[in-house]
C-alpha cells in the first residue's frame, strides 16, 4: 500500500523514482484501463525497473475512458474547457477536437496538498499576497480544476482584496494600481486573451505584482508564440518577466515558470521528452519531443501521462532541483502522434 504523504516528502532522485516504480506497479494492479494499455504494449512489469521503461498512458483516454486506479467515491470531476483554437501560443497545431476530458479524483485532499505545496515551494506562504484572478473563460463554466485551485488560493490568502474578477476590467485596474502603489505584494493569475484585453484599457508601470499567466486565448485572439506574448505583457504590465503555470485538466500538479517559459517542477512530479518518431524512445536534453509527464498526485487516476505538447528538456534553473527544467514549444497534430494513439479507438 502507498502512503500518499510520502509523494510530498520526496527529497531526492533515487527516492522519486523508487516512489514511482511502486506507483507504476500500483495502478498496473488497480487501473483497468492502464493495464489493458501496458499489455496491449506487451509490457513486462517485472523487467521494468526505470522510469523510462514505464509506459505512459495517452492523454487522450480521459476522453474516452474512465481512468482510476481506486474503488472509492469519486469526489469531484474535473473536466477541460473543449474550446478548440487552430494555433497554440508556441505555434504548434491543437486537436480539433471537442470532446471534452474528464478527471476523475478519488481524494481531493491530494489535490489541495498537491497546489498548496507547490505553491509554497515556489512563492512561499500565500498569506503574504493579495490574489487577484481574472479568469473569465473558466469562471463561466463548470468543473475547472483551476478555478477550484485559485478559488482556494483566494481563500488562504486571508486577504480583503483578494478576489475574482470576470468583466468588470476597469474595477480591477483601479485595485491592481492601488495594491501596487500601497506596496502590497499582488499575484495576478490571469488567463491570456484578458491579460491582453486588460492592457489595452490600461497601460500599467508595476513594481510589487507578479502577473501569471495560465495560457489559452480560447478562441478570442489569434494565439502568438510564447516570446512575443510575453514581450508584448511585460511591455504592457510594466513589468520584467512574466511567470506561467503548467499544468492541465488531467493532472493534480503544476509546474511553474518564474520567467522566459523555462518550467520546473514540485518534487513529485516530473517530466521526460519522448521522441516524435517512437514514441517508447526518449531524447537527450534540448531536443524538441513529446512531453511526458509523471504526477505522483495522480495516485488514483494514472500518474503516466503521454501529453499532446511539445518541449524540450533543460538543464536545473536553481540549485536542490533533482530533475531538469523544461519548456513548452508548440502541440501536435492529430496526424502527427505517433504511437501516442494506440487503443484511444
Amino acid at each position: 500500500m502507498i502512503n500518499p504523504q510520502d509523494l510530498f516528502a520526496i527529497s531526492s532522485q533515487k527516492q522519486f523514482e523508487k516512489i514511482a516504480l511502486k506507483v507504476f506497479r500500483f495502478q498496473y494492479e488497480n487501473n483497468i484501463v492502464y493495464q489493458e494499455f501496458c499489455n496491449f504494449l506487451n509490457t513486462d512489469v517485472t523487467k521494468v525497473k526505470s522510469l523510462q521503461q514505464i509506459p505512459f498512458l495517452p492523454i487522450q483516454f480521459f476522453k474516452s475512458h474512465h481512468v482510476v486506479s481506486t474503488t472509492h467515491p469519486i469526489q469531484e470531476t474535473f473536466t477541460s474547457s473543449g474550446t478548440t483554437s487552430p494555433i497554440t501560443s508556441s505555434g504548434g497545431i491543437k486537436d480539433d477536437s471537442v470532446i471534452t476530458s474528464k478527471h476523475l479524483v478519488a481524494d481531493i485532499s491530494l489535490y489541495e496538498q498537491s497546489y498548496r505545496t507547490a505553491f509554497s515551494q515556489f512563492y512561499g506562504n500565500i498569506e503574504d499576497y493579495v490574489v487577484l484572478a481574472l479568469l473569465p473563460s473558466y469562471l463561466e463554466r463548470s468543473g475547472s480544476s483551476l478555478i477550484y485551485m485559485v478559488k482556494d488560493l483566494v481563500e488562504l490568502s486571508k486577504n480583503e482584496h483578494s478576489g475574482f474578477y470576470l468583466h468588470n476590467y476597469d474595477e480591477l485596474i483601479l485595485k491592481l494600481i492601488e495594491l501596487d502603489n500601497s506596496g502590497e505584494n499582488v499575484l495576478l493569475i490571469g488567463v491570456t486573451y484578458a491579460l491582453l484585453d486588460l492592457i489595452e484599457k490600461q497601460n500599467f508601470q508595476l513594481k510589487n505584482t507578479i502577473i501569471m499567466e495560465t495560457g489559452g486565448m480560447k478562441g478570442k485572439r489569434k494565439e502568438i508564440i510564447r516570446e512575443e506574448l510575453h514581450e508584448v505583457l511585460c511591455k504592457g504590465f510594466g513589468v520584467s518577466s512574466i511567470h506561467s503555470e503548467y499544468g492541465m485538466t488531467e493532472l493534480l500538479s503544476q509546474a511553474y515558470s518564474l520567467g522566459n517559459g523555462i518550467f520546473e517542477c514540485p518534487a513529485w512530479m516530473q517530466v521526460l521528452i519522448r521522441d516524435t518518431e517512437d514514441a517508447l524512445t526518449y531524447v537527450d536534453n534540448g531536443k524538441t519531443g513529446g512531453v511526458n509527464v509523471i504526477d505522483l498526485a495522480n495516485i488514483n487516476s494514472c500518474s503516466f501521462i503521454a501529453t499532446q505538447d511539445l518541449g524540450k528538456k533543460q538543464p536545473n534553473q536553481r540549485a536542490g532541483r533533482q530533475a531538469g527544467s523544461f519548456e513548452i514549444v508548440g502541440r501536435f497534430d492529430n496526424s502527427d502522434i505517433r504511437g501516442c494513439n494506440l487503443m484511444v479507438m
